[in-house]
C-alpha cells in the first residue's frame, strides 16, 4: 500500500497535474504511519482501527474507479 500511495504522485498526465484521487494517497500514508506507531506502542486495540480505516479507503478508491466516466467503468459497464 505504501508504494503504490507513493508511486501514485508520479501519475499525473491525466489532469495536468494533482487530482482528488491523490488525497487517498495522502490519506494512505497517515494511515499506515498510525498503524505502524499504534502496534509499536503496545495498543492493539487502535492499530485494529487504523487498519479498518485503511482498508476503508483502498474500499472507497476501488469504488471511486468505477464512477461514470472513468475508464475502468466504461471498461466494466459500457460506454
Amino acid at each position: 500500500m505504501v508504494l503504490t500511495a507513493i508511486s501514485s504522485f508520479w501519475i499525473q498526465e491525466i489532469r495536468d497535474g494533482f487530482s482528488p484521487i491523490h488525497l487517498l494517497s495522502i490519506i494512505t500514508l497517515i494511515s499506515i504511519t498510525a498503524v505502524i506507531v499504534a502496534i509499536r506502542r503496545g495498543t492493539a486495540r487502535m492499530h485494529r482501527k487504523c487498519m479498518i480505516g485503511a482498508y476503508c479507503g483502498l474500499l472507497a478508491a476501488a469504488a471511486g474507479t468505477l464512477a461514470p466516466g472513468r475508464m475502468i467503468s466504461t471498461f466494466f459497464f459500457g460506454g
